[in-house]
């Protein structure tokens, strides 16, 4: 294949797009900017502005404490039933609150607390480091023989479902897993592996982090316990968006927050002294929300309801697809080698390729002075170069584009001019 009848088929792969407006409703003013880091942080949509504009101006600057009993006082409540419907759980089940990592120590604690007498928890090395981080803290914290199991990768890429297995036993408690992994974007099948820790009467903690808005949720169809995820990826809620927590319906009574907030509090507005736990999700609540970053999730989860799921799931299989099939073309012969499963049941909707030189391309794509377009990626240690897929905004053109950049770079040895020193944010 040459480039021009690949740049021609990415024009065609793009008239034929469904879900073309949709990139209409988020901010790209830059006609030269090649976004692919929705891993990280996803586009502004344009709704969004109006909102905070509304928020500030109208609720906060003229209706003031007032606008708490308009909405903002259930609004995560309202959220979590938008990302109930695209997690595949039910009314009632999700509410956004916090940051994941608190979410994760929530919830991990009260599966800890509920399955007394277990002290086992098992996590993959793949996983995020922050999670496997506050896994190690809980086990710390409750000592007593206490310990966490990561279980290795055979190949970097991916986590044998027979190796997982044969770490789960009857002293396990919890599995705490990623359901997309952040660097290589595997995906585990939920329902699969939901029920083999069932199997061993352990509890399941998923993180949909890298997969929510990206791949159709499963999480009352595999009878998932318990997940967590945040809202600032595929999501679209803005840097430091709040993140949000489901709990299986029936388990929610029996289970206890380690954190006891006044949102969390049966009627906290009564100010009794004594702590009484919310009903329903609502236990699972802490301190006050975030208002103005609560608001700006919104709009995005309103677009992925319309659209739906499986429209938006085939869109990124397609598209992933064909930045594979470009990258074996273009960028195989330079030296990339794939970094995520070939396999598109196993993958989630980013795409990591492995060079050597990775940071240092990196570095020249996001440089204005470098080629035809900027390209924003982003960088994994040691080697990866991370394309994340949003199929809303995301165009085959793009993709073509960024696959050209790259090649450009690599073959004119343009990355050579940038020291191979780490940002602190990569």
């Amino acid at each position: 294949m040459e480039m021009e009848s690949a740049y021609k088929e990415a024009l065609a792969l793009d008239e034929q797009d469904e879900l073309s407006a949709y990139r209409s409703r988020f901010i790209s003013g830059d006609e030269k900017l090649i976004y692919l880091d929705g891993n990280s942080l996803g586009r502004l949509p344009a709704e969004s502005k109006a909102i905070v504009d509304r928020t500030v101006n109208l609720e906060w600057g003229e209706r003031l404490i007032r606008s708490w009993n308009a909405d903002w006082f259930t609004k995560n409540r309202e959220l979590g039933d938008k990302i109930a419907r695209i997690a595949g759980a039910s009314e009632g089940e999700v509410i956004v609150t916090d940051t994941t990592s608190v979410n994760l120590y929530k919830l991990a604690h009260a599966a800890l607390k509920y399955k007394e007498g277990r002290r086992r928890i098992v996590t993959d090395e793949l996983n995020f480091p922050s999670d496997i981080y506050i896994l190690q803290g809980l086990v710390k914290a409750f000592g007593d023989g206490y310990e966490l199991t990561v279980v290795p990768s055979r190949d970097g890429l991916t986590i044998d479902t027979g190796d997982l297995k044969a770490n789960i036993d009857d002293n396990t408690a919890l599995v705490s897993l990623s359901h997309v992994a952040f660097k290589s974007a595997f995906r585990y099948n939920m329902r699969e592996i939901t029920s083999l820790v069932h199997a061993k009467e352990a509890m399941m903690l998923w993180d949909l982090s890298h997969s929510i808005g990206a791949v159709p949720g499963e999480l009352n169809a595999s009878g998932a316990d318990l997940a967590v995820g945040c809202t600032y990826k595929y999501l679209n809620g803005g840097p430091g968006s709040p993140a949000f927590l489901y709990v299986r319906k029936d388990l929610q009574d029996k289970l206890s927050s380690p954190i006891w907030g006044w949102f969390g509090e049966k009627n906290p507005f009564d100010f009794t002294l004594e702590y009484r736990h919310g009903e329903g999700i609502s236990r699972f609540l802490a301190g006050t929300p975030p208002i103005l970053a609560l608001k700006t999730i919104e709009p995005t989860l309103d677009m992925m309801n319309e659209a739906g799921m499986e429209r938006i799931r085939k869109k990124s299989v397609e598209q992933s697809e064909f930045l594979l099939k470009l990258a074996e073309e273009f960028l195989h012969p330079l030296g990339f080698r794939p970094g995520s499963p070939l396999d598109p049941e196993k993958r989630g909707s980013h795409v990591s390729l492995r060079h050597p030189e990775a940071y240092r391309i990196c570095k020249a794509l996001i440089d204005p002075g470098v080629g035809d377009y900027v390209v924003i990626p982003d960088f994994r240690e040691p080697d990866n170069i991370r394309l994340g897929i949003t199929p809303l905004y995301t165009t085959y053109t793009e993709i073509f584009l960024a696959v050209r950049e790259i090649s450009e770079i690599v073959e004119n040895k343009l990355f050579l001019k940038y020291l191979s020193n780490r940002e602190k944010v990569t």
